[in-house]
């Protein structure tokens, strides 16, 4: 049986094969009528119900799965289609690690679902799932948001020759294809392990397991173009740069996507980029990154070159949607247009400014007008003002009374970006600031940028300089409306900053904040003492649920004294029973600690120098083998 509101559905009686008294095959066949095909511009999903009986005709057992209707084809130079029509634009995306900050890969089921609407809010409509099988609550989030997937097996740069690897990646990709296949968001397999130079034979194998669990038209498997046994495979990962240095190698059977884009480093051993920028550096800095995700100026992938691109090269995944550790390095990843705890840095905004401005009526995630101002009027902030926003016209106002400046775009372009960032030359003026406020004017500082589609304001977006620091301001992070729920495991990110008396908040602060915490959450912050230094404004820390519902009381006050300190904030959670049943005893559910215990250094024994810089020694050789590797891929 197959439901679904407005829809209907039959199934044929199933043919059964019986050996033995005990049913050992079954088929059947179910037809839906006026089928709602699903895409992400509109995913409509159906239940799937699956029932077993007995000869009494008694169901004896069963399942619900949630199924999509939709085709994927790929036809080499003529590109991607699904369901039967072409695809209108290259296809935007980013890759994922499902890791968090502070908790590591202990990522709750809400958390991934917000990962999956934030990604999807940025107009991205491809994840790749770098490299591993991801949660299946994110799979979930995919399906029900119009979120294309490319699942990936995992491994990344090892191959070990002992049969028993090779056997244990042959089942990991086996079970990864029996989990996911019935996910309507997973656009390609990406069976062959992540830049390693593997065997001969194994990307041929890996390909005909992908076939032999999905046997179905529709199936598709992607490779590195420059990957051992890439032959084996009719979507090929490669850069547009590559293909246009050497068009005579463009195979005009195979479709083209770029799994990674965006990353530059000097060297792979610095990590330094204009693509890597912590959000905590500030105004410059992010709008440098955007530039570079943008349309720099020099010869790199970006979305400029992406959407530049013919019809047989599809698109391409940034490298990467969120700041994260990379694991072989010590230095953190500062490329995400998110930062780790998912506070969006200046880049998350150009991203959202390519979407749709047609708003869907059903499916509004991932469309919507927007404006957006990439400027915080401090007195170190420059003259010119960037703006993103992906409507037809934008009006930039600088003060009350000040004349409005306007940036209409080319609304003929037809490749490209759609929405490059408006720059709006010398518009600010701290001089003008100062004028204003010492006349008792402050509150007719400010920049407001309005966007407008046929005329009319469809979006607006207002900054003004933040005055003294008095209050605290706490807030939670529930984009997509989930409550906490009490299942002790369930985590929330909430926010503190230092704000004026107006709730701006002064983001050239460094102040350090205490936390405290009350009721049935605890507070996971990383740092010794719930204290946490605010960070271009903001302090995050995340609030973890109990196994009892109830209320949560989060405070944050300055981690210092003081007669003119701002004044605490408070910020109130009430988390919800959990939805699945738990099991475990009310004697059992005991907390001997309100707060994670992180080793120090010191608790992990003594290191002497001989060891130490053995160390030093392997970590060198490894970023070695990782900057060549990195190299023959194309990164």
């Amino acid at each position: 049986l197959i439901d679904a509101a407005g829809d209907t559905a039959a199934m044929t009686q199933g043919n059964i094969k019986v050996a033995k008294g005990k049913a050992t095959s079954i088929s059947s066949k179910l037809n839906v009528d006026n089928a709602r095909l699903w895409s992400p511009r509109s995913p409509h999903l159906y239940n799937l119900h699956v029932r077993i009986y007995d000869r009494k005709g008694s169901a004896v057992d069963g399942y619900r799965r949630r199924i999509g209707i939709r085709s994927l084809e790929f036809r080499g130079k003529d590109g991607f289609y699904l369901n039967g029509e072409p695809y209108a634009e290259p296809l935007i995306g980013a890759n994922r690690h499902q890791d968090y900050a502070l908790v590591g890969n202990a990522v709750s089921n809400s958390a991934h679902r917000r990962d999956a609407l934030k990604l999807k809010n940025a107009g991205l409509n491809v994840i790749r799932n770098a490299h591993c099988p991801q949660d299946p609550a994110f799979m979930d989030a995919c399906d029900e948001l119009g979120l294309l997937v490319i699942d990936n097996t995992p491994g990344w740069q090892f191959w070990n020759d002992a049969p028993e690897f090779g056997r244990r990646v042959f089942s990991d990709i086996r079970n990864l294809v029996r989990r996911d296949r019935n996910h309507p968001s997973v656009w390609l397999w990406e069976p062959i392990l992540n830049e390693t130079w593997y065997p001969s034979d194994f990307a041929a194998r890996a390909r005909a397991t992908v076939d032999e669990e999905y046997p179905w038209p529709g199936c598709y498997s992607a490779s590195d173009s420059e990957a051992r046994g890439s032959e084996n495979f009719p979507i090929w990962f490669a850069h547009p740069r590559s293909m246009s240095d050497a068009p005579d190698k463009i195979d005009p059977t195979r479709t083209y996507f770029t799994r990674e884009w965006g990353d530059n480093v000097d060297d792979w051993s610095s990590h330094n980029s204009p693509s890597r920028v912590s959000r905590s550096w500030g105004e410059e800095p992010m709008r440098i990154q955007t530039r570079h995700y943008s349309c720099p100026p020099y010869n790199v992938t970006s979305y400029e070159s992406l959407m530049s691109q013919p019809r047989q090269h599809v698109g391409g995944c940034l490298w990467h949607s969120f700041d994260h550790q990379r694991g072989y390095h010590p230095d953190p990843f500062y490329g995400g247009i998110m930062d780790a705890f998912r506070q969006p840095k200046y880049s998350y905004y150009m991203f959202m400014s390519q979407r749709p401005v047609q708003t869907d009526s059903v499916y509004a995630s991932g469309t919507g007008p927007m404006v957006w101002i990439a400027h915080e009027m401090t007195p170190f902030s420059g003259s010119d003002v960037t703006v993103y926003s992906n409507c037809d016209e934008v009006r930039l106002t600088f003060n009350s009374g000040g004349v409005p400046m306007v940036y209409r775009r080319d609304v003929m372009k037809q490749q490209g970006m759609k929405n490059p960032p408006m720059v709006f030359d010398g518009v600010y003026d701290f001089m003008a600031d100062k004028a204003l406020t010492r006349s008792g004017k402050p509150d007719d500082v400010y920049l407001l940028a309005e966007g407008l589609v046929d005329g009319k304001v469809v979006a607006t977006h207002k900054v003004q300089p933040a005055r003294r620091p008095e209050k605290i301001v706490l807030w939670a992070d529930t984009v997509g409306g989930e409550q906490l729920k009490a299942d002790g495991s369930d985590f929330v990110t909430v926010i503190a900053a230092v704000a004026d008396k107006n709730g701006r908040i002064k983001r050239l602060n460094n102040s350090m904040l205490h936390f405290e915490i009350e009721g049935e959450g605890r507070l996971i912050t990383g740092s010794e003492g719930d204290n946490v230094r605010l960070e271009w404004g903001t302090a995050p820390v995340l609030v973890r649920s109990t196994l009892r519902s109830g209320t949560i009381r989060v405070r944050a006050s300055m981690a210092k004294g003081g007669t003119h300190r701002p004044i605490s904030g408070e910020l109130t959670i009430v988390s919800v029973p959990s939805d699945v049943n738990m099991i475990y005893s009310d004697k059992d559910a005991r907390f001997l600690d309100d707060r994670d215990r992180y080793l120090s250094a010191d608790d992990c024994g003594v290191r002497d120098n001989d060891q130490e810089r053995m160390a030093l020694e392997k970590r060198a050789a490894r970023l070695l083998e990782v900057e060549r590797q990195q190299n023959e891929f194309g990164e």
